[in-house]
């Protein structure tokens, strides 16, 4: 039987309560004043599915509110569906495909695809290494800098978005940071806020990663420029691992999703993090990644202006803004 055959994907009524199931486990909590006592369900013949009132506050209320469902007329069945697809897609899903598998326009499949990732941003700031293990750590660099009218295009990478990338081999974990520029000065504070002590950091040659290694156990590097992928001298140093990490995220971004603003980036790249992070190799398949998608919609509605001098407007290319 087909994933999205369920009865949550079709049906309004259980999709409001396969939501609150996750959301409320011990059953609803007013969004307005945090109670959980005083609240019944109204059930009057014109009274919205899933709505409930808290007796406390004397305020209605659903379980959308508070999160990135908040104040959209899209069903929520189709928002779950929608996560499904996101959830699945290794290297995304655009919102031209989107919006043709949900029957909705481009600009709600972007508008849906930007909450979503909302949602999958983890605020787990637990360091990696911690047991002593290794994490990787290397750089890439995806699309143009436009908002440094100063970069002027070249060979070099100064001109492009820059990403650093870290992945804990020991967990299988990504974490990913925009940064505006490859310094030692602000390669250093993301190290060690992220970075466990007790851990074996792996990095390439580059110099902006030379007088870092004194803050963890050891520091492996591997020298790439002389077509060194893994040291001779120790296997384990090497950084093939976020290389593999990096060849997915740039199929993605080149391959489905084209372009990306950078104001938008650090949404793509959580996009990217949260499906390394729950793949099927940490034992997590689809359902399961959906459901962890769920989990972190509350608390991260994400509101866009539509016009071009208030704010950032839609363009019918994928995650790009005026």
């Amino acid at each position: 039987m087909s994933a999205l055959s369920a009865k949550h994907f079709h049906d309004e009524k259980a999709a409001y309560s396969y939501v609150e199931s996750r959301l409320w486990p011990n059953g609803p909590v007013c969004p307005h004043c945090g109670g959980v006592e005083r609240i019944g369900a109204l059930k009057g013949k014109s009274t919205r599915i899933g709505v409930y009132k808290c007796y406390q506050c004397r305020k209605p209320f659903t379980v959308k509110v508070g999160t990135v469902f908040e104040s959209s007329h899209i069903p929520l069945r189709v928002w779950l569906q929608a996560i499904f697809l996101m959830a699945g897609s290794k290297k995304g899903i655009s919102s031209n495909q989107l919006s043709r598998a949900l029957s909705v326009t481009v600009k709600t499949a972007w508008f849906m695809s930007h909450r979503i990732r909302e949602a999958m941003r983890e605020g787990d700031l637990a360091p990696f290494g911690s047991t002593g293990g290794a994490v990787e750590v290397d750089e890439t660099f995806i699309g143009k800098d436009k908002q440094n009218p100063y970069v002027k295009q070249g060979r070099g990478y100064q001109h492009k978005n820059k990403v650093l990338s870290l992945v804990d081999r020991e967990t299988g974990k990504a974490r990913s940071y925009v940064v505006d520029d490859l310094k030692a000065s602000t390669v250093a504070p993301i190290l060690s806020e992220n970075i466990s002590r007790e851990a074996r950091l792996m990095t390439d040659e580059a110099a902006f990663y030379k007088g870092l290694g004194w803050n963890f156990a050891e520091h492996g590097v591997v020298n790439h420029s002389k077509d060194e992928y893994v040291s001779k001298a120790d296997h384990t140093v090497h950084t093939n691992t976020i290389e593999g990490f990096f060849s997915i995220f740039k199929r993605g971004m080149r391959g489905v999703y084209q372009h990306c603003d950078k104001r938008h980036l650090h949404r793509y790249v959580a996009e990217f993090d949260f499906r390394y992070s729950n793949r099927i190799a940490t034992g997590c398949d689809d359902k399961e990644r959906a459901d962890r998608i769920l989990d972190g919609v509350t608390g991260k509605r994400l509101t866009y202006q539509t016009t071009r001098c208030a704010g950032p407007a839609f363009h019918w290319k994928e995650g790009r803004a005026w």
